[in-house]
């Protein structure tokens, strides 16, 4: 696997974040790093991609559209009208474009942190997950024991977080219109 420098990612997405985005990201990748040493995942994989995850979440939504079209990457009717969704391919597509990643496995995580989908990967699983129990929330349903989850049975953990739940509620009602 070709090797990140970690310090130079951190470096250049300080610039690209607000404070509170930034401190969110460094518990995304703290987090996704413990979990990948209890399952067996790439340590490296899971800083990269927890590092980056949001990094285009601070982008304002009208700018996310625009940046979507002319880099032609596809967005959904239903992300056009939840754009706050679409940092997570657009962040794929920056880590790739201005970071320099190109593990595709790294990219996926990226792409499916806000809204999973079936047969996720691990790393995919572990980057979905840190996300949402990273020490600094304290807000989300149930986060005791999907923080338990996460380290002791990581394929129990996706069913039970809110976003995918809703997101692929409507995903579905809106596919059979």
């Amino acid at each position: 696997m070709e090797q990140y420098d970690l310090w130079k990612l951190d470096k250049k997405l300080q610039k690209e974040v607000d404070e509170d985005r930034y401190h969110h990201t460094l518990g995304v990748m703290f987090t996704a790093a413990s979990m990948a040493m209890v399952w067996g995942e790439d340590l490296e994989k899971a800083r990269v991609a927890g590092l980056l995850h949001d990094c285009a979440k601070c982008i304002p939504n009208k700018k996310k559209i625009t940046m979507c079209e002319k880099n032609k990457i596809e967005i959904t009717e239903f992300e056009r009208n939840n754009p706050f969704l679409i940092h997570a391919k657009l962040g794929a597509f920056l880590a790739k474009d201005k970071y320099k990643v190109e593990d595709p496995e790294i990219l996926s995580a990226i792409t499916w942190h806000t809204t999973g989908k079936e047969d996720m990967t691990l790393l995919e699983k572990i980057i979905y997950i840190a996300d949402y129990i990273e020490p600094a929330r304290n807000k989300a349903p149930h986060l005791t024991r999907l923080r338990k989850l996460a380290f002791t049975d990581v394929s129990r953990d996706i069913p039970d977080l809110p976003v995918t739940n809703e997101y692929h509620r409507i995903q579905s009602r809106n596919h059979y219109k």
